[in-house]
């Protein structure tokens, strides 16, 4: 029977944490199921030295953010509200809407803001998500390795077949 085994837990120290740098290909993929994926890097959950009141997450690099897709309509029905600041100055846009406009990255900084912990330290982890709408993305000098969510679960890609009048009438 071994003699000396501690009854505490390791906590991770700020500086002792390693953190890598992610690159996510978001083409074709579902906002919900990649957003969750990103939330959990960006905490660190993933890791085995998670610590929920430090930042162990890893920086995460999001490429071709317009191209996300979501499952059934929630394209047309899902509704972002902001506000302007001023009496009755509330604006809403829809997903399918906000996906065309001028920052379609916004999509995907939402679905993961809403997942991480509201306070200081979720506003510091959500400062490591870096989303850009188009394939180019300036941290290449970071040697970002690629993390191929599609490859995880079939249920990531948003498949759509389209039936065509020939097949079905074949």
């Amino acid at each position: 029977m071994p003699t000396n085994l501690s009854k505490t837990t390791a906590a991770a120290k700020p500086a002792e944490v390693v953190k890598q740098w992610l690159l996510i290909d978001a083409e074709g993929l579902v906002v919900g199921r990649l957003a969750s994926i990103i939330a959990d890097r960006l905490r660190g959950k993933h890791k085995a030295s998670f610590t929920p009141h430090v930042d162990c997450g890893d920086n995460i690099i999001v490429i071709n953010a317009e191209k996300v897709k979501f499952t059934g309509g929630k394209a047309g029905k899902k509704i972002y509200y902001r506000h302007t600041g001023h009496p009755g100055g509330i604006k809403e846009v829809t997903a399918a809407k906000l996906l065309e406009g001028r920052f379609p990255e916004r999509v995907i900084e939402k679905a993961v803001e809403r997942m991480v912990p509201r306070g200081p330290l979720g506003r510091q982890q959500m400062r490591n998500l870096r989303v850009f709408a188009g394939p180019d993305h300036p941290h290449t000098a970071q040697d970002p390795q690629v993390l191929d969510i599609a490859a995880m679960n079939p249920k990531n890609l948003a498949v759509r077949v389209a039936v065509t009048a020939e097949q079905a009438s074949a």
